[in-house]
């Protein structure tokens, strides 16, 4: 069977989802994307950045399905306080529960896949399908053979694979493993799939596995008891902990190409460390208290600074190395996807804001009493790196032209007054109060719109949702007149049913151009709630945590007219400022002015 044949045949048995119906299950070292038919679509191994073993999800060969013989409508939920996916799936007879994780914590030189088939209420028929295919579907299974012990093992490219619980599978004459399992009524039935770069090792035994996992993600998330949505901080928080590489960087979004607008080539590989993302994780995480996740990011974030200095790139791998060039993939893609590819050449652009954002993260640590000497050292490479790049054009937040962006300056203009807040010297509190206002005049000057709001740059005269984060995080008083036109500009220009656009696209309308974006939603939450208007914010903080699909996962745009999601998934920095935004909006604070 040719490659194109086969690919489409993936694609008439396991047809592509809306977004807001898919899954993640992440271990820290590499995430893998599950379907409502119980197909895993997505997944690269060893690591985040390796090459798909399933590329189902952009068209591609590879999936690994559990999917009920009967017709079945579906559903599912998280697990408390983890990244333990269960899909449920009532059928024309019964009900039936597939129980998702990666083993938690994860190797990471080799993948653990668990799934448990589980019987709720009478005896179940499903299909099974394995078909795992290294290099983005480009190395079928090879070598395969059924061991004494009814575990299949073989290859796909490089990668090692053993396979457990499907002894009665047969490998059909294009290399895919398939079979039927009954579960008795009230039974479970567990599937392990490991893949690795060396040998498999000793076999993965399926109790000690569930146990371990499900123990260790309760010890790593907690249980945001006092926030107004504990349940959803929890996810958040497990989102960034399963896309975070232990003591290193966190994916900005677990997968690639997912086109933000159909047929506009706005489609992206995220899977790599941005640090102002990271930031926005750990300032978050910060804002509930001290937490390894803040640990870790405040270690991998010290690295980066203290290797690099004031050439710091704007992202990283997760292991902290250069970003490939760009490189196009032969796969269809995504409905509404026009390239696929792999890599990223953000590494090209200097982005002052990050600058900004770190020292906001190293503060939030030092209020904690989580900064080192190396992480004081670091801090003062970032202030440094402001001091002499601060009139230089950049590409900003948004990642577009060099320019001179408001928003950077003041982004740093909130870290400096941060980082002098916690300085251990009076010398370095001045010098860093004396550049802070030195940015601040000169952004005013060139950047205070007539009506006396902040305006994007010199040459764009229009607001910037992004402009409300930086006043919260201290760039500014709440009073400061130039703080109150910005949230009201942007209110009356950018918002649009409870949900809020980056900045305009004259001539076209909001909405048209591309979706809101959820991060700009929960800004609106903060600044709102800073400035004292408590229903307001607590109503966008609801409106926006509702744009997600029955996982609640969140992606980077959300389009209103549609109700749909769009762009990669899930998008860490949009959990990040959920999280954020419920380390504030307290319960016992949940009425105030208007």
């Amino acid at each position: 069977m040719s490659a194109e044949r086969s690919g489409s045949s993936v694609q008439q048995l396991f047809p592509p989802h809306v977004l807001r119906e898919y899954a993640l299950i992440a271990d820290g070292y590499r995430g893998a994307v599950c379907g409502p038919h119980g197909e895993i679509v997505w997944m690269c191994a060893p690591q985040w950045d390796d090459d798909a073993v399933f590329s189902a999800l952009l068209g591609g060969r590879g999936v690994y399905a559990i999917t009920p013989v009967e017709a079945f409508v579906w559903g599912g939920n998280y697990e408390n306080r983890s990244l333990i996916w269960r899909n449920r799936w009532v059928t024309t007879s019964t009900v039936v529960e597939c129980r998702e994780a990666l083993a938690y914590p994860g190797d990471p030189d080799r993948v653990v896949l668990l799934r448990r088939i589980e019987a709720v209420e009478r005896e179940v028929r499903l299909r099974v399908e394995l078909d795992v295919r290294a290099g983005f579907g480009a190395e079928p299974m090879t070598e395969m053979r059924l061991d004494e012990h009814g575990r299949w093992t073989g290859r796909s490219g490089s990668l090692h694979l053993r396979w457990s619980g499907a002894p009665e599978a047969v490998l059909d004459e294009d290399g895919v493993l398939r079979t039927e399992i009954t579960v008795p009524s009230g039974g479970y039935h567990d599937l392990v799939l490991e893949l690795g770069s060396g040998s498999p090792g000793r076999p993965v035994d399926p109790a000690t596995a569930w146990n371990g996992t499900a123990n260790a993600w309760k010890r790593a998330v907690p249980e945001f008891g006092d926030t107004l949505a504990p349940r959803d901080s929890q996810q958040a928080h497990a989102v960034l902990r399963g896309l975070t590489r232990p003591s290193g960087g966190m994916v900005a979004a677990a997968t690639m190409s997912l086109p933000e607008r159909a047929e506009q080539g706005r489609n992206f590989d995220y899977r790599y460390a941005w640090i102002r993302d990271q930031c926005y994780a750990g300032i978050a995480v910060a804002a509930h208290g001290p937490d390894p996740l803040l640990d870790e990011t405040v270690e991998f974030m010290t690295a980066r600074l203290l290797d690099d200095g004031d050439a710091l790139k704007p992202a990283y791998t997760v292991c902290g190395e250069s970003i490939p060039d760009e490189q196009r993939l032969s796969l269809p893609g995504y409905p509404g996807g026009q390239k696929i590819i792999k890599g990223n050449w953000v590494t090209r652009q200097f982005q002052l804001d990050a600058f900004g954002e770190l020292l906001q993260l190293l503060a939030a640590a030092a209020r904690h009493d989580r900064l080192d000497r190396d992480g004081w050292r670091a801090m003062q490479v970032a202030a440094d790196a402001i001091s002499k790049h601060w009139q230089r054009p950049e590409a900003g937040l948004w990642e577009l032209g060099e320019e001179w962006w408001t928003h950077s300056r003041l982004s740093c203009v909130a870290g400096l007054h941060a980082a002098a807040a916690v300085s251990p010297t009076t010398k370095d509190t001045n010098g860093m109060l004396a550049l802070a206002d030195a940015i601040l005049a000169e952004t005013s000057r060139r950047c205070l719109h007539p009506h006396g709001y902040w305006q994007r740059s010199p040459a764009h005269s229009g607001p910037d949702a992004a402009l409300l984060l930086p006043p919260v995080r201290g760039a500014l008083s709440q009073d400061d007149p130039r703080t109150r036109a910005t949230l009201e500009t942007v209110r009356q220009q950018l918002c649009v049913d409870g949900y809020v656009y980056r900045f305009p696209q004259a001539p076209r309308r909001l909405g048209d151009v591309e979706g809101a974006f959820l991060l700009c939603g929960f800004v609106m939450t903060l600044a709102d709630w800073y400035q004292g208007n408590r229903q307001r914010a607590v109503r966008w903080f609801e409106r926006n945590r509702a744009a997600c699909g029955p996982p609640g996962l969140f992606s980077e745009e959300y389009d209103v007219a549609q109700r749909q999601l769009r762009g990669n998934l899930p998008q860490a920095f949009v959990h990040a400022m959920l999280l954020e935004c419920a380390g504030h909006v307290t319960p016992a604070h949940v009425t105030g002015s208007e």
